[in-house]
């Protein structure tokens, strides 16, 4: 059987509290009341206790009804608004933090298709060596790297899409068409031979066509061009043995190249 519903009145001293709390009293046991709440703020409950020890006080139900009581009798805790308004703009603040276009993670996940691009323009050279007496392709007078780079499609490679850096902003390129009046996203170091061990062959576009020495620039270290295929988080080298390499802003080790050696960077 349920007891009565008693009120508890706020102690005029405490900190200011809600206006209505109110106690579902069921079988209060003056003891555990009094144990439960040695040093309680309300001395009407414990005095209301001492006349009911016939009844228990269940502090679950209490604070349900005291709720219940600070919410207007609706019974439920539920956001404003503005506080939804708010949690979801800080949400959107998150992902658009992790998942956008110019985001370290993303730019990562970009890098290393970047590689796979780069071993797959690899293969197209490789071949093209083998069939040139270990050349490479050659322009003379070459100003970018779409020159040389264009004699390999269709011929070696149909990839076209290939030369294309995922990290950067460049139009996709058709497949099986010539790319010489086109942009692509990689820099290529002209009249390299492969299987030299150590040497550069290609990168993503970097800062400047100068040979680097360790520490100094290769991409951008701010997001703007040139340079910045993977904004400011660096970007992917190919060497001429075939093996790719990630690195961030700056060289870790030397950069250079014979004064035969032409760099050129896309367009």
């Amino acid at each position: 059987m349920q007891g009565p519903l008693v009120r508890a009145q706020r102690s005029p001293s405490s900190a200011p509290l809600p206006e209505r709390r109110y106690i579902f009293a069921q079988r209060l046991d003056c003891a555990r009341l009094q144990r439960r709440f040695p040093a309680s703020p309300f001395p009407p409950i414990l005095a209301t206790a001492k006349s009911h020890c016939h009844c228990r006080v269940r502090w679950q139900d209490a604070q349900v009804i005291s709720q219940r009581a600070h919410l207007g009798g609706h019974g439920q805790c539920c956001f404003t608004l503005i506080e939804m308004l708010i949690t979801l703009a800080l949400i959107l603040i998150m992902v658009t933090m992790m998942y956008s276009f110019s985001s370290k993670g993303h730019q990562q996940t970009q890098k290393e298709v970047c590689a796979k691009n780069l071993q797959t323009i690899y293969l197209a050279l490789d071949i093209y060596s083998k069939e040139n007496n270990g050349t490479l392709p050659f322009v003379a007078g070459a100003r970018t790297s779409e020159e040389p780079l264009s004699t390999l499609v269709p011929r070696y490679t149909v990839a076209s899409e290939a030369f294309t850096c995922p990290g950067s902003k460049d139009d996709p390129l058709p497949n099986g068409e010539s790319f010489a009046k086109r942009r692509i996203s990689y820099a290529y170091l002209m009249g390299q031979r492969v299987g030299v061990p150590g040497g550069l062959l290609m990168s993503d576009r970097q800062a400047n066509t100068l040979p680097k020495q360790a520490g100094q620039q290769v991409f951008s270290a701010n997001g703007e061009p040139p340079g910045n295929n993977h904004h400011k988080y660096g970007g992917s080298l190919l060497h001429l043995d075939g093996r790719t390499e990630s690195i961030g802003t700056k060289a870790p080790f030397a950069l250079s190249w014979s004064t035969n050696v032409t760099f050129l960077n896309p367009k």
